[in-house]
Formats: structure tokens, sequence, C-alpha cells
């Protein structure tokens, strides 16, 4: 009994370190794991968004750029011999692979175009799909990390408050020097959930938004390249 109360006594010693390291080192087993968790979530979840924000910025600049070449008057032959020896992503890539199955029904023996404008529209739209994917990759454990990171620290909460009560019923000692720092460590848990919590709902709003833009923007060139393609189609077969 009594080493009972020597370590309830012990958990509810005034803690003088208040930095982070020592609110984690202070907590309980399970309090530990929750804080250590999340702030792993977090780190995770910024390397996500550094990651999405590069990718997008260069995918807006690479529309641009496509945009500006693909109007200026090019020859679409030679447009396509320039960027079909690489890889390539968005507006790029969705022209490459529309003209690719344009020259195969060119070169193809038969030459038929019958269903030619079909073939296209379903390439170009598989494309679009294959482009959203790799822009919306990994925004899944922003929205996960978002939606229960709170609940996480909520957790190590509970089970830090009733780690001190039941100290506290140990040593029936209420004062609040006594109670104090059990409780802040406990309500440590829940604030980092906060922090790893907001700025991943901030980006994936922020990210989703922006590729509903970027998908819009593909859709609306593949709609006009088609246009395109289908008079080049019509001329062919009326020559």
């Amino acid at each position: 009994m009594e080493a009972t109360a020597d370590m309830a006594q012990t958990a509810l010693a005034p803690v003088t370190d208040v930095s982070l390291l020592g609110l984690i080192m202070n907590a309980g087993l399970v309090v530990q794991i929750v804080m250590l968790g999340l702030m792993a979530a977090s780190v995770w979840c910024w390397a996500i968004i550094i990651d999405k924000a590069i990718l997008f910025s260069r995918s807006r600049a690479a529309m641009n750029r496509f945009e500006q070449v693909f109007w200026s008057g090019q020859s679409l032959e030679e447009l396509y011999r320039s960027l079909s020896q690489r890889q390539n992503y968005g507006m790029a890539g969705l022209f490459v692979s529309a003209m690719r199955e344009w020259k195969r029904s060119l070169e193809s023996p038969g030459r038929s175009f019958l269903g030619l404008q079909a073939r296209i529209e379903k390439v170009m739209d598989v494309t679009v799909q294959r482009e959203v994917e790799r822009l919306e990759s990994k925004l899944l454990v922003l929205a996960t990390v978002g939606s229960s990171s709170p609940f996480i620290g909520l957790f190590g909460t509970v089970v830090g408050i009733m780690t001190a009560f039941q100290s506290i019923a140990a040593t029936k000692n209420t004062s609040l020097a006594a109670v104090a720092p059990g409780i802040s460590e406990a309500l440590f848990a829940t604030a980092m959930g906060l922090v790893a919590a907001i700025p991943a709902v901030i980006a994936y709003n922020k990210f989703n938004a922006e590729v509903a833009k970027q998908q819009a923007r593909l859709e609306g060139f593949a709609d006009e390249f088609s246009a395109i393609l289908s008079r080049q189609i019509d001329e062919r077969l009326a020559a």
C-alpha cells in the first residue's frame, strides 16, 4: 500500500519542464505513444503538403507553357515529334496520347476512319483520369489524418486524465499543484492532435480544389482538341 502511494505521489510531483520534450517524457506510456504517433503523422502530412504544393505548381506551369506552344500555330506533327520522345504529363500527355492514336489509324493498312473519333475521345478520357489519379495520390492520407487525429489526441487525453485521477485517489492529495501537471500532460495530447489535423484538413481542401481546376482545364483542352481532330477527319473523308 505504501509503495502504491509512493508511486502515485511521484506521478503527481510538480513538473518544472514544460517544454515539448519534457511534457512527452513525463507523460504515461499510452499518452507517450499517442503523442509520438501524432508527431509522426504531422511530419508525414507536412512532407505530403510540400510535395503536392511543388507538384501542382509545376503542373500549372507546364500547362501554361504547353498552351502557349499549342496555340502559337506550330504544326501538330512537329509538336508531336518534339514531345513523343520524352515522358509527358498533363496537357502534353493528353496531346501525345491522342496524336498517337491518330497516327496509328493513319498508318494502318486499311486507313479506316470509322470509329476514330470515338477511339481518340476514349484515349483522352483515360489519360485525363490517370492524370487526376496522379494529382490525387496521397491526398487520402491528409484526409485520414485530418479526420482521425483529434480523436486520437482525445483518447490520449482521456487516458492521461484517468491516470491522474487514479493517482489522486491513491494519494488523497487534491491540491492544484498536484493535479495540474498530470492534467496538462494529458491535454497536451489533444493539442498535438489538433496541430496534426488542422494543416491536414486545410491542405486537403485546398488541393482538392486545385485538382478540380486542373481536371477542368484538361477536359476543356480535350474537348477543343477533339473538335480539331474531328474537322480533320471530316476533311479526309470528304477528300
